[in-house]
């Protein structure tokens, strides 16, 4: 392995003290102008790079905030990471970003090598088998701030950013019954995840405004195993009474309902409407396009990056309950109206 060059280094090659480079390399004004100018160009001439680990040893801080997300497939989460990197540079932090692929002991593991990378904050997005949190409280009993975003543990009294889910999606359901749909399917989200119940319970609200029947044959739960819709929508269209809209919980899974539907030779949204959730870049671009519930994404990243740097400041407590509440947008494409 290549020897990391430190300032015990630097400080040899120049014949000077270790306390004079660490003076320079930390923007101590009290040195000579032409010692600064030779270590500086010697540090960039070696590549020498700060320990991180020792420079916490001294000052308590890694100056790191970890973000844990469940996948990367869709580009929400890293446009989230984007909005989160935003603030976290301008304060002066690094991120570490790891994705734990929709499996909760890659998440176990992913936040075990948070804790070892000593960050000073956690940002979190669970995945869709979590049901058990002891691997996040950890961080809790050490005092280690976390804010969830997206998919939350509502039993954590800690900060939370979501949207607005119910809302988004009574709209979305009440946009298909103006269009003239009135028997309207959902694939939901597995039950352990709160933004399931919401958007399951914004869709049964909007049915019963407009004094529709819920039918429990047209509600179905998936895991988000993108390979079962096909399945799940082909079932549905044998139904003797089929559907002729559908709201799904995001829009990778409309997507491949469009794909189900167009692949029997139906019309949409003459003979099925679709809505989606999320504004994926991918919901503009199919044919048809998809009407989807737009979130402020970057927004939602930026948000927990300011409560994780207030929490890391003391500036908010560490059990702080704030729930930031995000507004969705409905997006009208062609797979509801033509």
């Amino acid at each position: 392995m290549r020897h990391q060059i430190t300032i015990k280094d630097i400080a040899k090659e120049l014949n000077i003290s270790k306390s004079t480079v660490s003076r320079v390399l930390t923007g101590n004004p009290n040195v000579n102008e032409e010692t600064r100018k030779k270590v500086l160009e010697l540090a960039q001439k070696l590549d020498y790079q700060k320990n991180i680990f020792a420079h916490s040893l001294v000052t308590h801080k890694t100056n790191t905030i970890g973000i844990i997300v469940p996948e990367f497939m869709s580009s929400y989460f890293p446009k989230v990471i984007i909005g989160v990197q935003n603030i976290a540079s301008k304060a002066g932090y690094n991120t570490i970003i790891a994705q734990s692929n929709e499996n909760f002991e890659t998440e176990v593991a992913n936040a075990k090598v948070m804790m070892a990378n000593q960050v000073e904050g956690l940002i979190v997005s669970v995945t869709k088998e979590t049901k058990t949190f002891d691997h996040l409280m950890a961080f809790q009993r050490k005092e280690v701030p976390i804010v969830f975003f997206n998919r939350i543990c509502e039993d954590m009294l800690v900060p939370k950013v979501v949207v607005d889910d119910y809302d988004g999606s009574f709209r979305a359901v009440e946009h298909l019954i103006l269009t003239g749909k009135k028997r309207i399917a959902h694939l939901a989200g597995p039950d352990n995840l709160s933004i399931s119940r919401r958007r399951l319970n914004g869709y049964l609200a909007a049915l019963r405004k407009y004094d529709i029947e819920v039918d429990d044959d047209i509600i179905i739960p998936y895991d988000l195993q993108i390979d079962k819709v096909k399945s799940i929508i082909n079932n549905l269209l044998d139904l003797p009474n089929p559907p002729n809209a559908l709201f799904a919980i995001n829009d990778p899974t409309a997507v491949e309902a469009i794909q189900a539907i167009k692949a029997r030779g139906l019309r949409i949204p003459e003979d099925i409407a679709i809505v989606g959730f999320s504004n994926d870049q991918i919901s503009g671009l199919i044919e048809p396009s998809l009407t989807t519930i737009s979130q402020p994404v970057q927004k939602i990243g930026e948000t927990a990056a300011e409560l994780i740097l207030q929490l890391i400041n003391k500036e908010l407590s560490l059990s702080s309950s704030i729930i930031k509440t995000l507004t969705t947008e409905l997006i009208v494409r062609h797979s509801t109206v033509r």
